[in-house]
């Protein structure tokens, strides 16, 4: 099933094509921004009547009655608006006829891309020197939003958690875990916290001469795979990813150790991307390292912007690496596409990396290379989100502060709850409250963490969404004899009812846009737009005093919303409510 929108670019696409003797034509079929204007508006007949020389009206004109000639199904009426806009107005028969597939078969909410491609996304991606902090939280949700979401359109989804877990700081790290470490214990026992792990060796590193000139001697060792080195960086890795899975499952994020796509595992194929390049004419010598210069990156003075290869100690760099992972995606995995949910400060890197990984044919001629850029999360005063003290907040504890904030919340307004309900309740409500006020902000921007505006029950937050979901579910429950599967959408009676009805059916306009420009908050624009349109529809059509036909329906198109809300927000990767 194709959605309102395709259909009606088709449809309308075509009339335009005929009227204007083109072979073919965009008719930009968008929403309308007004009920007065219809259910859509097709916008595609001024760039047209541009390119042909003639009035917009006049071209609309011809278009209209070209469909006019046309039996429509779908279409009651078309209007010509302003200078040349062309108002739908939808048959109510047809839109109840989709909705009722819909609810015979949930599946159709979002029906599966045409032609399904193979999705490289690479995100989360922490340094496992430390513990995961609030920087990484962005990258993590709203990749795993993405890959959700493609999944569901029947992609193909290579997850890849390009975690750091090679470099000079495992010298150091390795260099005091051998001090440490004892022949009675495995591990340390100041590894439960990584953080202040990494700060106790960072400090003996910058202090301790003979300190630094081991931490030095590990990085030659563990470069060499020397055995003991190894084993030793093996065991902080693991104990690393014990601190990232902790997360992911309290944030119920679908990264699993089968996802692993580490630094490391591209050490010994660096050398060869050297070669390669070197092998292009594309290496300059600068300072001692190889360098690729592009005459389209240029710093201030319009002095060229180097793309460093490997440095003058013949080490390499996050560059290197990324091109050999380029390199696996293109050839071995064979991706369409490849994405990369890292912050907006890493544009640059990513525009040169992508820039030289085109040219020297590491990225195949079929591989589209997008970078998936985010904003900071910021406190109140307006600089990037950390403790009092100045120091970055450990995801962990942020997300344990939610869902006690939440249980405090839970229990204020549900004193009659069970501990153990309140509990189950706000671990939910405090993780969706994060997810959401993250998701729901445009994710090229800034924004404000604020605790009272995203636990808050009213606006687009995620409470009001789920109280929304939980509210129609009693609303099923209360009516369970005549609200199962049995009973479809027959009437629609008020203007309320048809603007929820149309409403349920454009979530999967909504997941084919987002797959194609990875914006996660217009699905929770349009989930709170949906919430909303069913507490008008509650307010203006009553269920219980309704005549039975009518009551069935308006069951019917209620348990549609909580489908709706419920697919939705699990795209989302938030969990739903049945009661709260």
């Amino acid at each position: 099933m194709k959605t309102l929108k395709q259909d009606l670019n088709n449809l309308i696409g075509d009339a335009l094509a005929s009227s204007a003797n083109m072979s073919s034509c965009n008719a930009n079929v968008i929403t309308a921004s007004k009920p007065g204007f219809g259910d859509y508006q097709a916008n595609g007949v001024m760039a047209i009547a541009k390119q042909l020389n003639v009035k917009p009206q006049e071209l609309a004109k011809l278009v209209q009655d070209h469909l006019e000639t046309r039996e429509q199904e779908l279409v009651e009426r078309f209007e010509i608006a302003g200078p040349g806009f062309i108002n739908i107005f939808l048959r109510d028969s047809q839109l109840i006829k989709r909705a009722n597939s819909m609810l015979a078969n949930p599946d159709l909410l979002v029906p599966k891309a045409e032609s399904p491609q193979i999705i490289v996304v690479d995100y989360s991606s922490p340094n496992l020197a430390k513990e995961m902090h609030v920087g990484h939280l962005r990258g993590t949700i709203i990749g795993d939003s993405l890959v959700r979401i493609f999944e569901r359109l029947g992609h193909k989804v290579i997850r890849q958690n390009h975690v750091g877990d090679w470099g000079t700081q495992f010298g150091m790290l390795i260099a005091c875990m051998r001090e440490l470490t004892t022949e009675h214990d495995a591990l340390p026992n100041e590894l439960t916290d990584l953080e202040e792990f990494y700060k106790a060796a960072k400090q003996r590193f910058d202090s301790d001469p003979d300190f630094a000139a081991s931490a030095r001697s590990s990085v030659v060792k563990l470069q060499s795979k020397d055995a003991e080195y190894m084993a030793i960086w093996e065991q902080f890795i693991e104990e690393s990813m014990h601190h990232c899975e902790a997360i992911y499952e309290k944030l119920k994020v679908t990264l699993n150790r089968e996802d692993l796509d580490a630094e490391s595992s591209y050490n010994d194929d660096l050398p060869e991307i050297v070669r390669l390049l070197a092998s292009k004419e594309l290496l300059t010598k600068s300072d001692g390292a190889m360098c690729v210069f592009l005459p389209e990156f240029v710093g201030k003075n319009n002095d060229p912007l180097p793309v460093i290869i490997q440095k003058s100690d013949g080490s390499y760099l996050y560059s290197t690496t990324d091109l050999a992972a380029i390199k696996l995606r293109s050839y071995e995995l064979k991706a369409d596409r490849s994405i990369y949910v890292v912050d907006v400060r890493q544009s640059l890197h990513f525009q040169q990396v992508f820039a030289v990984a085109k040219l020297s044919g590491l990225a195949s001629s079929a591989i589209s290379l997008e970078h998936i850029s985010y904003g900071t999360m910021m406190g109140k005063d307006g600089k990037p989100f950390k403790t009092r003290s100045g120091e970055t907040i450990k995801l962990i504890e942020l997300l344990d502060e939610s869902v006690q904030r939440a249980f405090t919340l839970v229990t204020d307004k549900n004193p009659q709850f069970s501990e153990s309900e309140r509990q189950q309740i706000a671990a939910k409500i405090g993780i969706a409250a994060v997810k959401y006020a993250d998701l729901s902000k445009n994710r090229t921007s800034n924004y404000i963490f604020d605790w009272s505006s995203m636990l808050s029950f009213e606006g687009n937050t995620a409470p009001y969404l789920l109280y929304a979901y939980a509210r129609i579910k009693s609303i099923l429950r209360k009516h369970q004899e005549i609200a199962d599967d049995r009973y479809l959408i027959t009437l629609v009676s008020e203007p309320e009812e048809r603007v929820l009805l149309v409403k349920n059916l454009q979530l999967t306009e909504i997941i084919h846009a987002i797959a194609t420009d990875c914006y996660p908050n217009h699905l929770c624009n349009y989930l709170y737009e949906l919430a909303g349109s069913f507490m008008r529809f509650y307010e203006t059509c009553p269920m219980l005093k309704a005549e039975t036909p009518l009551k069935e329906s308006r069951l019917a198109l209620s348990r549609l919303t909580a489908e709706n809300l419920q697919q939705g927000l699990h795209l989302l990767g938030i969990e739903t409510l049945e009661k709260m």
